[in-house]
């Protein structure tokens, strides 16, 4: 069942308790950081109650070329592919095909038996190898994946060199001419980087979790996300690598620099239109590789506020969302900038308003991207929020996704309405 693409009726801010003279202070923000060539450009869209209440597109989507950024610009959305990943594996467990108490090795069976590297101590003799390898304490479960507690962390400096004959890029596979269930295979033949449920590591965990799906379902991770989520959402421009027709409205990556300046991202990790369009098309990504607008992913957002239905379709019960919303790693996780937040099953969890240091509700959940973008969703309030820019490396040099969370919380002023 396909339905209308456009995620939420447009409404008035003040029908649905927003004040439209402070929203006009996003807009500023955005143009400032536009003005001064922090962000090449930037799409913003807010929605409460199912109706748009903001959105709005700023700067250029390619600079150098003089293209302006429009709203169904189409973005890397990297990590954001990992709430989605995790939306098809309760998908899946809805249907009895895999439990998350399961251990990966039933759906991939290489995962079997995994090894940790075990740095030397800091105060190790002079000339103590890099690491040891240890046996895993246990199996990796899909729990691990989906809370990204597996222990498979991006290689830490000790185990570059043991990962460089994969020529990984971190979350990038656009390029890779196999199959993520080869790549896979390969990397559980190495040593990860913790014991399992040992503590939270950004990492490879997801797109572990892409292939269950693929060995779970016996569809590829592209036909099941086409088929099971985004043609039933009406996400009608979200998909691994660009369609021919399409290319134009791919915005460039910037990457940011020590001086708070960015420069065009040329090369693999993508200035230009690069892997998504002219690469091999084989790899699906669950943790980094989609494609996407702001429009599109709303609607995924809203049908998580919304307890897992959209427009009469529904993907989840409201039970499974609330699981996948519920902080499932204690203390373990703190983000950046923020204070101590949860993680659930592929999202970030607001906890506490006194201890997240952060506008926003005890339950809001969310996620960010290496490219800076981000998105949070509200169920208390019904309201979702997403900022999609291409930056990378902007770490320490930005905060604007950090005061964009602080904007849109202000503007609110009939909050619980």
């Amino acid at each position: 069942m396909t339905v209308a693409c456009q995620p939420q009726l447009p409404a008035a801010p003040e029908e649905v308790g927003f004040s439209r003279e402070r929203l006009a202070r996003i807009d500023a923000t955005m143009q400032d950081a536009v003005d001064a060539g922090r962000i090449a450009g930037v799409v913003t869209l807010i929605a409460r109650h199912g109706h748009i209440v903001h959105f709005k597109a700023h700067g250029q989507q390619d600079r150098e070329r003089n293209v302006p950024m429009r709203t169904d610009t189409i973005f890397r959305v990297a990590s954001l592919t990992k709430t989605a990943t995790s939306v098809a594996a309760m998908m899946l467990m809805e249907e009895g095909k895999l439990l998350v108490g399961d251990p990966v090795s039933k759906y991939i069976p290489s995962f079997a038996h995994t090894t940790v590297a075990v740095p030397p101590p800091e105060d190790a003799p002079a000339g103590t190898g890099p690491f040891t390898v240890v046996p895993a304490a246990r199996q990796i479960t899909i729990h691990d994946l989906l809370t990204k507690t597996g222990g498979m962390g991006y290689p830490t400096p000790y185990l570059r060199d043991t990962y460089a004959p994969l020529d990984l890029h971190f979350f990038y596979f656009a390029d890779k001419a196999e199959p993520m269930r080869s790549i896979i295979d390969q990397i559980a033949k190495l040593p990860f980087t913790s014991q399992p449920g040992e503590r939270y590591e950004n990492g490879f965990q997801t797109d572990v979790l892409g292939v269950v799906v693929e060995s779970a379902s016996g569809m590829s991770l592209d036909q099941f996300f086409r088929q099971r989520i985004f043609e039933p959402l009406g996400m009608v421009d979200t998909s691994f690598y660009l369609p021919p027709d399409k290319t134009d409205r791919l915005a460039t990556v910037y990457a940011a620099q020590p001086d708070g300046t960015i420069r065009r991202a040329d090369g693999q990790w993508g200035g230009g239109q690069g892997d998504y369009v002219d690469g091999p098309r084989v790899a699906f990504s669950g943790g980094g590789g989609l494609l996407s607008t702001a429009t599109d992913y709303a609607r995924l957002v809203q049908m998580l506020v919304n307890g897992g239905e959209l427009d009469g379709v529904r993907l989840l019960g409201p039970k499974t969302v609330e699981l996948m919303l519920s902080n499932h790693v204690g203390d373990m996780y703190r983000h950046p900038g923020f204070g101590q937040l949860g993680f659930g099953y592929g999202a970030e969890i607001t906890l506490d308003l006194g201890t997240a240091n952060h506008l926003g509700s005890p339950g809001d959940f969310g996620y960010r991207s290496a490219y800076f973008s981000r998105y949070w969703g509200d169920p208390a309030e019904q309201l979702l929020a997403l900022f999609f820019v291409q930056l990378s490396n902007y770490g320490g040099t930005s905060d604007l996704h950090y005061r964009y969370r602080s904007l849109v919380y202000q503007a609110l002023v009939d909050p619980a309405r």
